[in-house]
């Protein structure tokens, strides 16, 4: 388990009030140890910053433009919701191009070995695109570069891998951005001096741990009088995650006044326990999650925020992505693609692609989506 002194929260620039005591207990986990870069409290655009392509390249690759492919999807783990919104993603994009067969497929449990597993098992037994979601960015490399070494296209999205183990990465927004709304969010219904926990999936999942850095970054410069209590981890399991988070009511009691769910099991589960505690508008639950999984909580006001993006565009986005590779109309050095009804794409720190800025979910506009 990585847990994170004062010291190293320090060193992730987080700033004293962040690490006094108050905003912090003795250690707090759940983030990485990149740098930050939290947005403008206002809400001013962060410039551009151009930067090399950073991705692999496929050894020897085929001439694949234009022909049929196929294509196999490696997300977290399959049978949630969210991927299941990816899912459709990919294989409405697959039908729409007509020259490409996709299917997903993967373990039940958000488990890295099994998910390395899955991958080498389709790089044997031959496809020519891989789209995957990754459970851990360093662990998942090898089989990555091994599959761009047989050849194949690798394009990532939700999760990211070590850059130069896949050839593009699709970004649903970007980590400072989604750090932001997030916090706000939190900030405008706890108040300024509120305290809050989190629950996440684990503390090497890399969007998750990018997530927290940069909320934290974000907090510390924008609303630096609200207290961290605590990070825990819930495998992305519904049980856990409803577990957890029954923990931290019980073991905070009133200091906690609102709890993050930091991925789409995690947020739900954390509002049928504020539910079931009783403890509706006295304990904010805002997070990451679907607008199906959140609306009976919604529709009640025990949830009064969800920030997320549309998972089925951002699958689409991929498989737009991973054909245009395959093609070779995706090459290193462009600022933008193609994706189909999406339009065109940003490229972004080199090797990136953007979906765009996130989306929050409210009682007024959340009956509007389906997914």
């Amino acid at each position: 388990m990585l847990k994170k002194s004062i010291a190293l929260a320090l060193g992730l620039g987080l700033g004293v009030s962040m690490c006094s005591g108050v905003a912090f207990a003795a250690t707090w986990t759940g983030g990485d140890d990149l740098p930050t870069n939290p947005l403008a409290c206002d809400g001013t655009a962060a410039p551009a910053v151009a930067k090399p392509y950073d991705g692999g390249e496929p050894t020897n690759a085929p001439d694949r433009k234009g022909k049929p492919i196929k294509v196999v999807d490696v997300p977290k783990l399959i049978g949630i919701g969210y991927f299941n919104a990816t899912s459709k993603g990919i294989a409405d994009a697959a039908k729409e191009l007509g020259n490409v067969e996709a299917k997903t497929d993967g373990p039940t449990q958000a488990n890295i070995d099994q998910q390395i597993s899955f991958i080498d098992n389709y790089i044997t037994s031959g496809v020519d695109g891989i789209l995957f979601a990754a459970n851990d960015p360093v662990a998942i490399a090898p089989v990555l570069k091994k599959a761009l070494a047989a050849g194949i296209n690798v394009v990532g999205y939700d999760a990211n891998s070590e850059p130069n183990a896949r050839q593009w990465f699709v970004n649903q927004a970007e980590f400072n951005g989604i750090g932001k709304a997030l916090v706000d969010n939190m900030a405008k219904e706890i108040g300024e001096d509120g305290s809050f926990a989190i629950v996440t999936s684990t503390f090497t999942t890399p969007n998750q741990a990018r997530w927290i850095s940069e909320m934290a970054a974000y907090q510390e410069k924008c609303h630096p009088k609200m207290k961290w209590l605590e990070t825990v981890e819930a495998q992305e399991d519904n049980v856990l995650s409803f577990n957890q988070a029954t923990t931290l009511i019980n073991k905070h009691g009133a200091d906690l006044k609102g709890i993050f769910g930091m991925t789409s099991v995690a947020t739900p589960a954390s509002a049928e326990a504020v539910t079931q505690a009783g403890q509706c508008g006295k304990v904010a639950v805002i997070g990451l999650a679907t607008p199906n999984a959140m609306k009976p909580y919604v529709e009640k006001d025990c949830v009064k925020s969800v920030v997320l993006w549309n998972p089925v565009d951002l699958g689409y986005a991929a498989m737009q992505v991973l054909r245009a590779t395959a093609d070779g109309d995706l090459k290193a050095g462009a600022t933008s693609v193609k994706a189909g009804k999406l339009g065109e794409l940003q490229v972004i720190n080199g090797s990136e692609i953007l979906l765009g800025a996130p989306y929050t979910f409210t009682k007024e506009n959340i009956k509007d989506f389906d997914f």
